[in-house]
Order: C-alpha cells, then sequence, then structure tokens
C-alpha cells in the first residue's frame, strides 16, 4: 500500500502518458495529497509531445504547487545506439514486429532510465523538503521493461534508504496493475484522457500501431470505453 506524508509536499513523476497522469489524480484525489511537485523529463525523446500533455495535467489540479521540466538531453545523446525511443536511435517499429525474447526488453527500451530519472527525481525531492516520490511503473501486457518491476523498486529503495538524513522513498501504486486497470481508474479519476499521450513515435496523431498505442487501444476495450485518442 502507498505511504503519504502530511510533512511537506510530495514529487510525482509525470510523463504526460495514461499511466503517470492517472497517478497523480490518483495521488491527489484518492490518497488526499495536498501539494504536489509534478517532475517531467525531456530527455530527447522521440515523443516529447507528451511534455504538453503533461503541463495540460500539471495545470488541470490546484494542489500541483510545482511543475519542473528538466532537460536532461545528455541522457538521449548517451544512449541513442541502444535505444529506438529517443531520436537519433533506430525507428520504432510496430509491436507485430517485435522478435521471439523481444517482450521482456524491447527496441523501445531506453538504457537505465528509469534508475537515472529516479536519481534525479530522488535530488529533485530531497531539495524542495519532499520524502515521498510516485512513479507510474505498471505491468505491461504485451511487452516489459525490468526497471518497472517490484524488484527494482524495492532494491532502489534499499539503495535510498542509506540516506543518514531524510531518506526519499519511491512508491509505484500501479506496479502490479495491467493496463486496463489503469484505464478504469483513469475514468473513475475524471482524467482528461484526451490531455494525455502514449504514441512512441509523437506524431501529429497516435500512429495506432506502435507497442504503446496498440496496448492502450487494447486496455480501453477491455475497460469497456472508447479512446477518445
Amino acid at each position: 500500500m502507498s505511504v503519504t506524508t502530511d510533512q511537506g509536499p510530495v514529487l510525482v513523476l509525470l510523463s504526460g502518458g495514461l499511466d503517470s497522469s492517472t497517478l497523480l489524480h490518483h495521488v491527489v484525489k484518492d490518497l488526499g495529497v495536498k501539494h504536489v511537485i509534478a517532475l517531467s523529463f525531456d530527455y530527447g525523446q522521440r515523443h516529447d509531445r507528451e511534455l504538453k500533455a503533461a503541463a495540460a495535467q500539471a495545470q488541470s489540479l490546484t494542489e500541483v504547487i510545482e511543475h519542473v521540466v528538466m532537460d536532461i538531453h545528455f541522457l538521449g545523446a548517451a544512449i541513442a545506439q541502444g535505444s529506438s525511443l529517443v531520436r537519433g536511435g533506430a525507428e520504432v517499429g510496430d509491436l507485430s514486429e517485435l522478435k521471439p525474447g523481444e517482450e521482456t526488453q524491447p527496441p523501445t527500451y531506453v538504457p537505465n532510465r528509469n534508475m537515472t530519472l529516479l536519481s534525479l527525481a530522488a535530488a529533485c525531492a530531497e531539495a524542495r523538503g519532499a520524502t515521498e516520490v510516485y512513479y507510474g511503473a505498471q505491468a505491461q501486457d504485451e511487452y516489459g521493461y525490468w526497471d518497472c518491476t517490484e524488484d527494482f523498486l524495492i532494491r532502489i529503495n534499499s539503495v535510498l534508504a542509506l540516506n543518514r538524513r531524510d531518506a526519499v522513498h519511491i512508491h509505484a501504486p500501479f506496479v502490479h496493475w495491467r493496463k486496463a486497470d489503469v484505464v478504469r481508474a483513469a475514468l473513475r479519476l475524471g482524467v482528461k484522457v484526451e490531455d494525455t499521450w502514449t504514441c512512441y513515435r509523437g506524431g501529429e496523431k497516435s500512429c495506432g500501431t506502435c507497442p504503446s498505442c496498440v496496448e492502450r487501444r487494447k486496455a480501453f476495450l477491455e475497460a469497456g470505453s472508447v479512446d477518445p485518442v
């Protein structure tokens, strides 16, 4: 179970996607947090259109007292050879093109992204007097990433616990959820899902065939709803 604090703000990683946007609303509306710092990253992702969605989600809640957009383009430049999700990397393929075995670490995987982002988030939180950080790790239905697992969450918290003063703790309330569970929560919480961005290709419209688009469409269908995007 996720734990909040009454002392100081809570920091939420907000990419602008469906998971993180739902998480933001969950922290405010379900957990009752009154002061939230939203943190987004510009790391050279193809789908940087998601940052506009993140801004829209942050602005939709008065409890968000600050929206930080951290420029870390150095990350994209450093790992472009190993990920199709950043500019300069290989083109994003369709979900149907994944080769056997790639479901557990597909070409859209960004090497060590979550450890990097969560380390920066912990620093940002600590500097602002926040000891609780939330990120939207979710058990993907069609493919998966090692840094979105409960094992990863436990281990990164073990490292952060070494802090000799105010240790930052990472929460991932959706870590065991399927995408349809996130959709149901988004609809219940009144998230403007039309103001979220999922497509990995980052064009003017969602492509509908990349891994993220396919999973999102299936999740809405399973939840008995229609995706407005």
